[in-house]
């Protein structure tokens, strides 16, 4: 297995190391629930270096993005703008959900998920020598999520003087350049954050400094119910290639228009573009105890309606929560039942995430 340059201060934390994506990570440092807690309270962070950063130099890097991605980075004209987007293939499915940043009009880079890694850069080469683009995989940086509504305060202590000011004054969805270092207001937990991406000599420098001004550290485990609160996509479960973003929540990351933009996946959704979706994402609350898991079957009047795609706990709602993807025309509030290895359990119907900022967020009618 693959192992990050902070595997070694993991273990030293007393991580306990699990197969993430052929990657060995720590799923926790002796309690996962504690440290989504912290992370909803206070501030924790995430040793996310196995996912991957992707540089993007040259003139045409803007029509090679335009034609990659279902999202426009039209749209983000300035440096230090990001953008949410998909990586779809020629069906229209779901290759890879990604962030592009723009670092200037002929610079990118984007971060793909682990497990997609391998096969985004694939793709991306096979396309860019069209478009002139020089394509680096950046295995020399280290990805630092700082996550929880005091880690603005703990990443100003953390960061140089001058880059720490900087970094505060960032926008959801901004970032800023300063040498090597790269600083985006950008996470995946629900809550404020930071996603600090260094060179590697820097990296483990920057988490004992972190760690000294007060920061927990949190593995995966946190990390996967933190996202599930916040009605995050998971890559494999909540989508995959095989799955449109028109039936699963993603259409939001779609751009259309200009109506002349040809991007991979277009053609094979275009005529479902503003039609009602044979399927559609909903979260499910169960109505007593339990813990809901993925695949488990919905049912409405006794009849088979959906499946769950991430199905866990809610620390902070305590109780079983989980994203489903089912028929379009389920009305948002329903009471259904979810097969429970031959038990049907009550769950109602809701508008996800379930929670945002520390609170309560999801919809019921």
């Amino acid at each position: 297995m693959k192992r990050t340059p902070l595997f070694d201060a993991h273990v030293a934390l007393g991580g306990k190391m699990v197969d993430f994506a052929g990657w060995e990570m720590p799923l926790h440092y002796g309690s996962q629930l504690r440290e989504h807690e912290l992370v909803r309270q206070q501030c924790g962070m995430f040793d996310v270096s196995h996912m991957g950063v992707i540089d993007l130099i040259g003139k045409r890097v803007d029509p090679l993005l335009r034609f990659l991605l279902s999202n426009d980075v039209a749209r983000i004209p300035r440096p230090g703008q990001a953008q949410y987007g998909l990586m779809l293939n020629a069906a229209g499915g779901v290759s890879d959900d990604l962030i592009a940043y723009r670092l200037s009009a002929e610079r990118f880079f984007l971060v793909v998920n682990a497990a997609t890694h391998d096969k985004a850069m694939a793709w991306i080469r096979i396309h860019a020598p069209s478009y002139g683009v020089r394509v680096t995989d950046r295995r020399d940086l280290i990805i630092l999520a700082v996550q929880g509504p005091k880690a603005a305060k703990y990443v100003e202590l953390s960061l140089p003087a001058g880059v720490g000011r900087r970094a505060l004054e960032l926008k959801p969805f901004h970032f800023l350049e300063d040498d090597r270092w790269r600083i985006a207001r950008t996470g995946y937990t629900g809550e404020d954050g930071f996603e600090l991406i260094v060179p590697e000599e820097d990296g483990l420098t920057l988490w004992e400094s972190l760690l000294r001004s007060g920061v927990f550290p949190a593995g995966l485990g946190a990390r996967d119910t933190l996202r599930l609160e916040a009605g995050m996509h998971l890559y494999g479960h909540d989508m995959d290639g095989r799955t449109s973003p028109l039936q699963c929540g993603l259409a939001w990351a779609i751009a259309w228009e200009p109506l002349d933009r040809e991007f991979i996946g277009r053609q094979a959704l275009e005529p479902f573009w503003g039609q009602p979706p044979l399927r559609k994402r909903v979260g499910l609350i169960l109505q007593e105890r339990g813990v809901l898991r993925d695949q488990q079957e919905l049912f409405w009047e006794g009849k088979p309606v959906g499946r769950i795609t991430s199905g866990g706990y809610s620390p902070t709602l305590g109780k079983g929560i989980a994203l489903a993807r089912v028929a379009g025309d389920l009305p948002i509030g329903t009471l259904c039942q979810v097969d429970m290895r031959g038990r049907m359990v009550p769950v109602q119907v809701v508008r996800p995430p379930f929670v945002r900022m520390g609170k309560a967020a999801f919809r019921s009618t």
